[in-house]
């Protein structure tokens, strides 16, 4: 079983990228034969900066790295390494009709933002299938919100393989990745770099300090019982801390006589034990300034065959070989 999935560089990676995505990526890996890659060719559709790109794309690799992400497990690249994948996404952008573009969510959510709406904007849904399909992914494992895309890979690698009669394209299925549920950011809306709410991986020391204890509470009295469902402190703690502990924590809010500081240390305590371990790895890994390239584009040897056979079908079928 081939496993793929993208990670795009667009700013540093927090608590709720970690919990919806990143940590069962790092489970996978020990699932089948993943292959990950960071989506630097789709950031550009949001990050107009070359440096801030750049830096993106290291941080990116150094947190999964530092995570326990095994390049000897799975093959960990950058996509703008692999050449063919733009080439293919231009094949593919030929049998994909413009209604289905259209219909994409990730779009239509976007412009109605007020995000200004380029040809990246309208045709990432294409270079994605193109990402999926080059190496001829059995799985995807995607959020809810993702799995449109998906679909939208299906159906272009599908009508490619009718329009010229040939299996050139495995069809991908999708795996819903297990719910995290909403992770709530210091404001109590889903956490989010977008909303400036989000508590970053790799923030420690006093910076953390401070981040956790701005997480947004009401004021009620000490004394008070406290509606744990509805505290963003809990909300958070619940998400680390084990079923026997969540339900003492929820023991303390109903009671009454809890101070949310309380909550807020024992929140801190849990993120240091969780991430800490990491943050040291990876300022090991970061002192080596060779070691991720070196990462990234012996991943990208790897690919670059699979790529090169895919492309070379594709080309075949089509008749521009």
């Amino acid at each position: 079983m081939r496993i793929l999935s993208g990670i795009q560089p667009s700013g540093k990676l927090h608590v709720g990228n970690y919990l919806g995505a990143m940590k069962q990526h790092l489970d996978l890996q020990d699932k089948g034969e993943a292959f990950y890659f960071i989506a630097d060719l789709h950031a550009l559709t949001t990050v107009k900066e070359p440096q801030a790109l750049r830096d993106h794309i290291r941080d990116v690799a150094l947190d999964y790295l530092a995570l326990g992400l095994d390049p000897q497990k799975c093959t960990f690249y950058r996509q703008s390494d692999i050449h063919q994948v733009p080439e293919l996404a231009w094949i593919l952008t030929t049998v994909t009709p413009m209604g289905l573009l259209e219909r994409c969510h990730s779009y239509k959510d976007k412009v109605a933002k007020g995000i200004p709406a380029d040809h990246g904007l309208f045709a990432y849904p294409v270079l994605m299938a193109a990402d999926i399909l080059i190496v001829d992914s059995n799985v995807v494992p995607v959020g809810k919100d993702q799995k449109q895309h998906v679909e939208v890979t299906r159906d272009i690698a599908g009508r490619f393989n009718n329009l010229y009669q040939s299996e050139v394209f495995v069809i991908p299925e999708d795996r819903i990745l297990p719910e995290a549920g909403v992770v709530p950011g210091i404001d109590g809306q889903k956490m989010s770099k977008s909303y400036g709410n989000a508590i970053d991986i790799f923030l420690e020391g006093k910076a953390l300090k401070e981040r956790v204890f701005s997480v947004v509470t009401d004021s009620a009295p000490v004394d008070a019982p406290k509606d744990p469902d509805s505290n963003n402190v809990f909300n958070l703690l619940k998400l680390f801390v084990s079923a026997e502990e969540q339900a003492e924590w929820r023991d303390r809010f109903l009671a009454g006589g809890l101070k949310y500081s309380d909550a807020k240390k024992r929140l801190l305590q849990v993120l240091d034990e969780t991430f800490g371990p990491a943050r040291e790895r990876r300022k090991e890994l970061a002192k080596d300034k060779d070691y991720v390239e070196g990462v990234l584009r012996a991943g990208a040897a790897r690919v670059e065959p699979i790529a090169a056979t895919t492309l070379a079908r594709a080309r075949r079928a089509c008749g521009i070989d």
